[in-house]
């Protein structure tokens, strides 16, 4: 996947609380199944010119025929994989979620401080988000099934949550608790209110911006704070 710092040129309202929430990943969104690499590469060269023109131009901006001829494809090519552009935009969510956990498996907790530990989440949170800074507001606001794909209870987002309680069990160095999952859902919500907001800003690269979020989370983790 080829990594991208272009500032997103939409405008989003200050302050959306929504942007914090996080989406449902869809099911297998292809209509014919790629078994080739050939076909394989097909398939993921549609999805990254897809998910760029999301980034970059939003859903207005967004066609199949544009897709297409991003992606070096016909548009026939296209639509042997994909039923229309809803379906290929839930091949986009769900490569941008795959993105995002696989960042936040590579986070290791143990024997860390809280400011390595802290550092270490940003980091994976920022790189997922820094591949198309501009996907995750589009995905969430613009898309006119946005809504419906808002289910706090879908299995990514259990799956996603059980990454954050399991990074403060092992920092905490012991099994897994009910308070461990209460430290992991604070934590990913105020981490993910924070990214996500920055990439509606085009703000990712804000230094300062990630040293005071590793500052909060840090002082969150510290011995003496009163942890769940």
């Amino acid at each position: 996947m080829l990594v991208t710092n272009s500032s997103n040129p939409h405008t989003f309202s200050e302050g959306a609380a929504f942007l914090s929430i996080r989406i449902e990943n869809p099911q297998a969104a292809t209509r014919k199944t790629p078994r080739q690499a050939r076909s394989r590469a097909t398939v993921d060269a549609i999805i990254e010119a897809g998910a760029r023109i999301l980034s970059d131009d939003g859903w207005a901006g967004f066609t199949t025929n544009r897709v297409a001829e991003r992606a070096g494809v016909s548009i026939g090519s296209l639509y042997q994989y994909f039923e229309d552009k809803f379906s290929l935009v839930d091949a986009i969510r769900q490569t941008h979620l795959e993105n995002g956990m696989q960042a936040m498996r590579r986070v290791r907790a143990v024997g860390l401080t809280p400011h390595e530990l802290a550092v270490r989440i940003v980091a994976a949170r920022i790189e997922a988000h820094s591949i198309h800074p501009g996907l995750h507001p589009v995905l969430l606001q613009e898309i006119p099934t946005a809504r419906a794909r808002r289910n706090p209870a879908s299995d990514y987002e259990v799956a996603y949550l059980s990454l954050y309680a399991k990074i403060v069990a092992d920092f905490r160095s012991r099994q897994g608790s009910p308070a461990d999952a209460v430290a992991g859902r604070v934590l990913s919500d105020a981490v993910d209110g924070v990214i996500h907001n920055a990439a509606s800003r085009s703000a990712l690269d804000d230094e300062r911006m990630r040293e005071e979020l590793i500052r909060l989370i840090a002082l969150y983790l510290s011995p003496g704070t009163d942890l769940p």
